[in-house]
């Protein structure tokens, strides 16, 4: 079964973590990623700029519109993912709670099955 296990950013809870913490946390994700290389259940995985540099397209009327900026204002932002590929749910769980992001107060990932994958079955 394919997972993507997804991770946040509160700004405010990153900047409230002191540099030796956030240094902690980022350098967390090289053992997590041999982790699951290693056991094969790693599909890829991808980092994303934060909000001031996304653009949303919409279509109106056949013509298409782009606008600077997040779809929403929120205070959280998708940050990136690992897509994996496990035996279960409890599995994705146990992997999700190895990303160093889960430890942070405030912050956790976000566990979502993928439904479809092009290219190569679920």
């Amino acid at each position: 079964m394919k997972f993507l296990l997804i991770m946040h950013m509160n700004p405010e809870i990153w900047d409230s973590l002191t540099e030796e913490e956030r240094k902690e946390v980022m350098n967390g994700h090289q053992p997590f990623i041999e982790a699951v290389e290693k056991s094969g259940e790693l599909v890829g995985h991808q980092v994303l700029e934060g909000p001031a540099t996304s653009a949303v397209v919409r279509v109106t009327d056949g013509v298409p519109v782009v606008s600077d900026g997040p779809y929403l204002e929120t205070k959280e932002y998708l940050a990136g993912f690992y897509m994996i590929n496990c035996e279960s749910r409890e599995r994705a769980f146990e992997l999700a709670a190895m990303i160093p992001d889960a430890s942070v107060p405030g912050i956790g990932i976000e566990v979502r099955p993928v439904m479809f994958s092009a290219g190569s079955p679920v």
